[in-house]
């Protein structure tokens, strides 16, 4: 890592809010608080702030929105299941929502940061470090899905451009989806409750009856 200023030791941490300090080559999950997540993606925005409305379409936004597709898809999910859809970009409150091209450019370190944050992510709530292939796979169609509906929405693509990078949803009713922009108070609150939530069904379910 390069350092701040001249002379200065080289750091790869972020302070948090929170008080936290977070080595982003090596997350600890005790470094982790829900408050700094939600904080840092509502005020992340999708699509590089491209689209419309008075507010940015918050990375946080898309989550719930994620979250809530996922559960129209998968009647039968477990809470566990839905805290994972509802974390699935959380990395981006550290690094940002870097867009698919400059993904592409950049190569295989982002993905081996993002990972690592991920994971660390998910042991901190006490999900598996990595989901398995089926919810993983189930998360991706939720996500291609919102990536669809926000971009003939709200980020100008025409509905062949969005079915060419994003396939078109079949057999699904976007009746109950509001793709409005919130404020960026009125998304974090919405995703810490949505947060404590899905933690008190799992905690829930794991206690000894």
């Amino acid at each position: 890592m390069m350092a701040d200023r001249t002379g200065a030791p080289a750091r790869a941490w972020q302070r948090m809010l929170s008080g936290r300090r977070l080595d982003l080559l090596d997350p600890s999950p005790l470094d982790i608080e829900i408050s700094d997540i939600a904080h840092g993606l509502a005020r992340v925005a999708r699509w590089n702030g491209q689209t419309k409305g008075n507010h940015a379409f918050s990375v946080a936004q898309h989550s719930l929105l994620v979250e809530a597709i996922f559960g129209q898809l998968n009647a039968e999910a477990g809470a566990d299941w839905h805290m994972a859809a509802l974390l699935h970009d959380a990395p981006e409150y550290v690094i940002g929502d870097m867009i698919s091209p400059f993904k592409a450019v950049v190569g295989g370190g982002y993905k081996d940061i993002e990972a690592r944050l991920q994971e660390a992510v998910h042991l901190r709530f006490s999900l598996p470090a990595r989901c398995s292939a089926n919810l993983k796979a189930a998360i991706k169609r939720a996500d291609q899905i919102a990536a669809y509906f926000e971009a003939t929405i709200l980020a100008g693509f025409s509905v062949a451009e969005a079915t060419e990078y994003f396939g078109r949803p079949r057999n699904f009713n976007p009746a109950e989806l509001d793709l409005s922009p919130l404020a960026t108070m009125t998304v974090e609150r919405a995703f810490l409750k949505r947060h404590k939530e899905l933690e008190s069904r799992i905690n829930a379910a794991r206690r000894p009856t």
